[in-house]
């Protein structure tokens, strides 16, 4: 009973706290899912908050369901360029508030996300990332948890201690809809970079790392749901270019703009974004670009899966291909066991 009155009285605390935040969120055909995104915000703990929802020009009934809300705070945009990083970018420029927060139409916030975030900054203040745990909801249902490496076991909040390695060996300790980043570092790192659907969010989370702490807690602070159809996930992988932060790391490297301490790690990281490419280009039959991404590959800790990947490429295609379709069916086998 003490407990849970200490409880009550932390948050009514917190409650009463100034921190304001801007809930960035852009809509692109997600009728189905933009109201429970927006009444997760609505019923968070912490009330200080707008929410800019930002059009990309949708062909269903997602901007009526938006316009029907008649809270205040909620302020619906229709995006003048393209892309997502287009539409946040944009939505940042109009906010007000010193602490951006993403959320995307299709995901929700668990009520206590952005008291979360509160404690964070006020702990961690140096941080130029705020950020929660996440779970992710597959299109069946199944409640997939993310298995988090060089990261305190739960119950645990503080300062990363290695975002790269932990990014390189884990899932992702930072997704868009749980990161909240201040505005001026926003702006100082430049935004999303425009003209990518893939890998924009990682390049601006990674350049902040680069340069500030992280401060993560494991408390849940969202679902990330993978139902939607028209999720960027769900488009081909473009296997033919790096990812924008591969780019923005090699130059990085390239000129020593980057901690010695910090050098190893971001090489990891480059090298676990780098195989993904090699996967997928081996996937779509394009042997030759798995083998120049593996070979410009430099790990230490993904060497046996890197010569893994060599020797698959060398392999025709097709030899290649139907050796991947025998291993799917025997994994069915033996899941249906």
């Amino acid at each position: 009973m003490r407990n849970e009155c200490r409880k009550i009285f932390e948050r009514g605390i917190r409650s009463s706290m100034t921190e304001n935040f801007s809930v960035i969120i852009p809509l692109y055909n997600m009728g189905p899912y933009i109201a429970r995104a927006v009444e997760s915000v609505l019923n968070q703990t912490i009330q200080h908050f707008e929410i800019i929802i930002i059009d990309g020009g949708s062909e269903d009934n997602g901007p009526k369901i938006v316009k029907d809300f008649k809270d205040p705070r909620i302020h619906f945009l229709e995006q003048s360029g393209k892309g997502v990083s287009n539409a946040r970018n944009e939505a940042v420029n109009f906010s007000k508030n010193e602490y951006i927060a993403f959320l995307d139409a299709d995901d929700e916030w668990i009520p206590y996300h952005l008291e979360t975030i509160i404690r964070l900054i006020e702990k961690y203040p140096e941080a130029g990332i705020f950020t929660t745990a996440y779970k992710k909801q597959t299109a069946d249902g199944k409640i997939q948890w993310p298995i988090y490496k060089c990261i305190p076991d739960d119950p645990w909040e503080g300062l990363l201690p290695d975002y790269f390695l932990s990014a390189a060996l884990g899932n992702a300790p930072a997704l868009p809809s749980v990161v909240v980043i201040p505005k001026k570092i926003f702006h100082e790192m430049g935004g999303f970079p425009e003209g990518y659907w893939y890998g924009e969010d990682a390049d601006l989370f990674g350049k902040v790392a680069l340069k500030y702490p992280v401060a993560f807690s494991r408390e849940l602070g969202a679902i990330y749901h993978e139902e939607a159809l028209n999720r960027a996930c769900n488009r081909e992988y473009p296997c033919d270019y790096e990812e924008p932060f591969v780019k923005t790391a090699r130059f990085a490297l390239m000129n020593g703009d980057i901690r010695p301490d910090l050098v190893e790690s971001v090489d990891e990281y480059i090298a676990r974004k780098e195989i993904i490419r090699a996967i997928y280009s081996l996937h779509y039959g394009k042997s030759r670009t798995a083998q120049i991404i593996l070979k410009q590959c430099k790990t230490k800790l993904r060497k046996k899966e890197k010569m893994k990947l060599l020797i698959r490429a060398k392999l025709p295609s097709p030899v290649y291909l139907f050796l991947q379709d025998i291993r799917l069916i025997l994994i069915k086998m033996v899941w249906k066991k």
